[in-house]
Order: C-alpha cells, then sequence, then structure tokens
C-alpha cells in the first residue's frame, strides 16, 4: 500500500506499532547513518516515521468489508416495486387460500356435520 492509502488512525497504529520494536531493540529496516540517528536524538518514534515514508515497513492493515444485510436489501426492493404488484401478489395469495379451503371442504364433506354432532351428543 502507498503512504497515501493510510488513514490518520492506521497511520499511527502502525507507527505506534514499530516505534515500539525499535524501542525494544529491534534492528532497522533501513540504513540511516549516525549523524541522521543524533539529529532526531534516536527517537523511535521518529526512526519509525522514515521507515514508514520510506515504504519498506513489512506491516499490514487489513480493512474487512462490511457485512451483507440481507432483510435490509429485501425491504428496499419491496418499495421499489409498485403497488400494483404488491396488490396482484397478494390477491393470488388469497386466491390461493381460498382454493384450498374449498378442496379441503370438497375432500371432506362430512367432517363439519360430524364435528357440530358429537358436541351436541355429549352434552
Amino acid at each position: 500500500m502507498k503512504v497515501e492509502e493510510f488513514s490518520k488512525y492506521e497511520k499511527a497504529r502502525v507507527l505506534g506499532a514499530r516505534a515500539l520494536q525499535i524501542a525494544m531493540n529491534a534492528p532497522l529496516l533501513i540504513k540511516i547513518e549516525k549523524e541522521d540517528l543524533e539529529k532526531v536524538k534516536f527517537d523511535a518514534l521518529k526512526i519509525a516515521e522514515i521507515e514508514f515514508e520510506s515504504g519498506i515497513l513489512p506491516i499490514m492493515v487489513k480493512r474487512p468489508f462490511p457485512k451483507k444485510k440481507e432483510g435490509a436489501l429485501r425491504k428496499i426492493k419491496a418499495k421499489k416495486v409498485g403497488d400494483a404488484e404488491l396488490e396482484e401478489k397478494e390477491v393470488a395469495e388469497e386466491e390461493e387460500i381460498a382454493r384450498e379451503g374449498e378442496i379441503m371442504e370438497l375432500a371432506n364433506p362430512d367432517d363439519e356435520n360430524d364435528v357440530s354432532g358429537d358436541e351436541a351428543g355429549e352434552d
């Protein structure tokens, strides 16, 4: 990644982690003259910043992708569908339920009579 692609928070995190490594006597990844080290007063953060600016740090930033929310997408799609189409779907569902009820009545015409007769006989 290029230096310009990091946010200020990512840059701060990378510099802090590398400065800690340098403070714990990790080897420097870039050759810096003794005079230059004296200029920055052997400051681990300044050395980490020099390494970061040169682009040689082997530290990566992992950015997770946002999670997909299908429920919200379905709601948006439903809103985009015209009201007429939604009404047609509702009417079709109601007709299907009515047809199923008629089929049940044709298949078991005596069930309703038996239930009412059983209730009357038990009293």
